[in-house]
């Protein structure tokens, strides 16, 4: 499922719920348990400290400003969670009418106004100089908000007022103006927030992002319950409340996927890793000591087909060490049509020839397939120019109805594919295996004096 479908199936669950607890009396929903609303509060300010700590460590690695303001904005939402069972005294019918519901209330708008502007802002880096200020700014000014609270604590208006429901279906509950225009301030912060990560998900794999805009969206729907039912700060238990948990359920999956992208991500650079000091020891052992028997090979005082056949099997034997080279210390990250021309060019660098390359960036192919087409790009330009006396080799990559093709043409002196057939070279059998196991198919077009074309389609 892609990120804007599940993004879309989520508003929809909220616009359904929303629906039907304003238009139908029998399917409101009320529950008075204040140990619940606890409960309920307690389990979202730990998987908000859970997402602080992951995006922390995201922030750690990436010194991108998105994760930081992330880190920041959920890191309030849980110390204006956890803070309600501290503040707010007994839930068993007495609502808190002062400090302990505008100081949590004024945190979770902070923590809501750091979480859109992450989504806002991007990846972009944050520079040594102002990730202090980054922190420090959001935090003095809720400081001082909250100080002002607590000065004017004994003479704030009571933020929900209720009186006992006579049923679930009836509920009697109302909030002041300033905190229903603060629930409705956070919901619309949160439905930007979900459209925005959203979009990127969409152009960026994150397994966080993925799952950042639907907890968004149902977070908002939660807030446009508590401005129908403003529950949060009383004992009862409403939609708003379930559907907030709800959020922070996905946000759960999100931080667990999270998890297992970074786990999945540091196995991958240790392999890298030990791939290129492979890469580095064959560079400087093997690589090195057959540079040395081809050139003392080349003055031997012997016949020379001898000497010219030792001097090839050197050769042959470079190709291959500086092929492996290759493929062990590359970045995985890299376009197959990079690939293909960096082999092209090594090897008609190395022969003496010269190579015309016309690839489309946009075909691609998985990383053990790259590493054959490049193989056969290697000896297919080898072969051309050594012993086809080709002058010029045209490398082509593109996607055709039949799928991506790689077609190596020259316009060397060709042979005769019959007579090669029966001949003991192992050149056009290794690229033909390759060719089978991507998997695809391999032709060879050559006539004597014609030049030749290899084709291979996967």
């Amino acid at each position: 499922m892609s990120p804007r479908t599940l993004t879309w199936t989520v508003s929809s669950l909220g616009v359904v719920t929303t629906a039907l607890v304003v238009g139908s009396p029998y399917l409101l929903f009320g529950y008075h348990s204040p140990s619940l609303h606890l409960v309920l509060d307690s389990v979202d300010a730990c998987v908000a400290l859970v997402l602080t700590y992951l995006l922390y460590g995201r922030f750690v690695r990436t010194r991108g400003l998105q994760d930081l303001l992330l880190a920041e904005g959920f890191f309030l939402l849980a110390l204006a969670g956890l803070g309600l069972g501290l503040l707010g005294g007994s839930l068993d019918g007495a609502l808190p009418r002062s400090f302990g519901v505008w100081a949590p209330l004024t945190t979770r708008g902070a923590g809501v106004v750091l979480i859109a502007a992450s989504a806002v802002v991007g990846r972009r880096p944050v520079e040594a100089g102002w990730r202090v200020r980054v922190v420090l700014v959001p935090v003095a000014l809720l400081m001082s908000a909250l100080v002002v609270l607590w000065i004017l604590r004994e003479d704030l208006a009571v933020a929900v007022s209720a009186s006992p429901p006579s049923s679930a279906m009836r509920p009697v509950i109302t909030g002041h103006p300033l905190m229903l225009v603060g629930q409705a301030f956070t919901a619309l912060c949160f439905f930007a927030a979900s459209a925005s990560f959203t979009r990127r998900a969409e152009r960026v794999p994150d397994a966080l992002l993925r799952w950042l805009g639907p907890a968004c969206a149902l977070a908002g729907f939660a807030r446009v319950n508590y401005c129908l039912f403003p529950s949060l700060y009383s004992g009862w238990v409403y939609t708003g409340d379930l559907l907030r948990t709800g959020s922070y359920l996905l946000l759960l999956v999100g931080a667990a996927r999270e998890v297992e992208q970074y786990w999945s991500a540091s196995a991958q650079v240790a392999v890298l890793e030990d791939r290129r000091r492979l890469a580095r020891e064959l560079h400087d052992g093997v690589v090195q000591e057959l540079g040395y028997i081809r050139a003392e090979a080349s003055t031997v005082p012997s016949a020379p087909a001898t000497r010219h056949r030792i001097v090839e099997a050197c050769d042959r034997a470079l190709d291959e060490a500086r092929a492996a080279v290759e493929a062990l210390g590359r970045d995985s990250e890299e376009s197959l049509g990079y690939v293909l021309h960096r082999a092209a060019r090594e090897v008609a660098e190395r022969q003496g020839g010269h190579v015309v390359v016309d690839l489309d960036d946009a075909v691609d192919a998985e990383l053990s397939q790259r590493h054959a087409l490049a193989r056969i790009t290697r000896e297919a330009v080898s072969n051309a120019i050594r012993h086809g006396s080709a002058e010029r080799v045209h490398v082509t990559l593109l996607r055709g109805p039949q799928g991506r093709r790689l077609v190596v043409r020259d316009d060397g002196r060709g042979f005769d594919i019959d007579e090669a057939s029966r001949g003991t070279g192992y050149g056009m059998t290794s690229m033909r295996e390759r060719a089978l196991g991507l998997p695809g198919s391999f032709e060879v077009e050559s006539r004597p004096g014609r030049g030749t074309t290899v084709v291979v389609v996967w």
